[in-house]
């Protein structure tokens, strides 16, 4: 049974349509940052930028470097579209935006982290199969199916996706309209709708369509009876988002994902006029039958428990930020922090300094670090480490509030603690975070 569900042969246009749009969609997104000065900001103006802790080994090149950097990574996504040297180009961009994923993370966005995951997945699949220049210098390499692994392996991963985004938006500051009025107030200024956008029932119907649409767009466009109306929904869904947040090439990438749950005979009629379609169903069993079942339970179980690690450690996840990353928590909080860094010479405790974290940090930053431990973390030990290459021994205090969705600012780090002696873990929550404040 799970052989014939796995591996019978289905018409593969879903696939090789999306990987034009996949690879146009990369290569938009490499040349585009550059265009709008978003690599200038994060990796060229800053003095150092905030990695995820443990690879410190991934640093910007030097001078202009990253903008050249990012002209090769849009040149892999050209070739992704054209299907030149498919698996070197699909990894090369894999692999280069894997590192720049990891080597900042002042403008974390967990679309980098979504585009990351497909890259890796697109390595696996048989993308190139047709209308690829790989298919025209080796027509060997032409095929018209794929086996359904191919379409599980894709669907269930922005299942996963969707779903979890729908939970994390089940709490009070979501289905009262509070967060979302926010995020709005914060849009006030836009030419045309900025005053619409400040209404209540627009503020309410973000709340509970953002949270259905996320539940149910996938089980939607899986029925028959519903797929064209949840592609609708779809397209203005994501058009919408495009608009008001500004969020890059994601809500396009989300809408060329219809493309697996619509009929391949229409498809061909879109997009591949001269594709024989395939209905065959041959079942293939290959020999590597148990290493291809085996990952994909292991990608699918890991993907859906990774969100869930959160609920096993301490306090509010909104408060600690201790399991948000990699868990599609997706415009879930509005935060903001306010800091000082105290500086204590060990040798002569009453030199104190208050450090001036401006003249360190780009404002970017300093909005980022306001609210997230480890980079509050990190830069106490990239202070420490300025100091022992003076030859001081110093200890790193910080007086820091933080805000939650509007709240008063409440105290958020221990003042008594010293960072640069503690230890960061992954797994487990750091008593030096205060507890998030109970709210009467």
């Amino acid at each position: 049974m799970l052989n014939k569900w796995l591996f019978t042969r289905i018409d593969n246009s879903a696939l090789i349509v999306f990987r034009i749009i996949f690879g146009a969609l990369l290569a938009i997104e490499a040349f585009g940052a550059i265009f709008t000065g978003w690599i200038r900001r994060a990796f060229i103006e800053p003095d150092f930028t905030f990695t995820f802790i443990g690879f410190e080994f991934l640093q910007p090149l030097p001078g202009n470097g990253m903008l050249w950097y990012y002209g090769v990574l849009g040149l892999f996504g050209i070739f992704v579209m054209l299907g030149y040297k498919y698996r070197f180009s699909i990894f090369m961009y894999t692999i280069m935006w894997a590192a720049v994923y990891l080597m900042q993370k002042s403008s974390y966005n967990n679309h980098y982290y979504l585009l990351m995951l497909l890259c890796f997945l697109m390595l696996l699949l048989p993308a190139n199969r047709y209308a690829s220049l790989d298919v025209w210098q080796t027509p060997q390499l032409k095929k018209i199916s794929m086996p359904r692994w191919v379409w599980v392996l894709i669907v269930g991963q922005m299942w996963i996706v969707y779903t979890y985004a729908a939970i994390a938006k089940i709490y009070p500051d979501w289905f009262n309209a509070s967060l979302p009025a926010m995020l709005m107030k914060a849009r006030e200024h836009y030419w045309l709708v900025g005053d619409f956008l400040q209404q209540t029932w627009v503020h309410y119907s973000i709340a509970w369509f953002g949270f259905f649409f996320d539940l149910l767009i996938i089980p939607l466009l899986l029925w028959k009876r519903t797929r064209i109306f949840a592609f609708l929904a779809a397209i203005f869904f994501h058009l919408f988002n495009s608009f008001i947040f500004h969020i890059g090439i994601f809500p396009y990438l989300a809408l060329a994902f219809a493309l697996f749950f619509f009929p391949t005979q229409k498809i061909n009629g879109y997009f591949l006029w001269k594709k024989t379609h395939y209905d065959a169903a041959e079942v293939e069993v290959p020999k590597s039958r148990n290493l291809i079942v085996g990952f994909l339970a292991t990608w699918l179980l890991v993907q859906f428990l990774l969100p869930l690690r959160h609920w096993a450690i301490k306090d509010d996840v909104l408060w600690t930020e201790e399991g948000h990353r990699l868990s599609w928590r997706m415009m879930l909080r509005s935060k903001a922090g306010i800091f000082q860094y105290k500086i204590v010479d060990k040798q002569k405790p009453q030199d104190t300094i208050f450090l001036k974290h401006q003249n360190y940090l780009t404002a970017k930053q300093i909005r980022a670090l306001g609210s997230k431990p480890d980079m509050i973390w990190q830069f106490a030990q990239r202070i420490e480490e300025g100091y022992q290459k003076s030859g001081k021994e110093v200890e790193i205090f910080i007086d820091s509030k933080v805000s939650v969705n509007g709240r008063p600012y409440a105290p958020f780090i221990d003042p008594k603690v010293d960072l640069a002696a503690e230890e960061w873990d992954h797994f487990r929550h750091h008593e030096w975070i205060l507890p998030s404040p109970v709210e009467e």
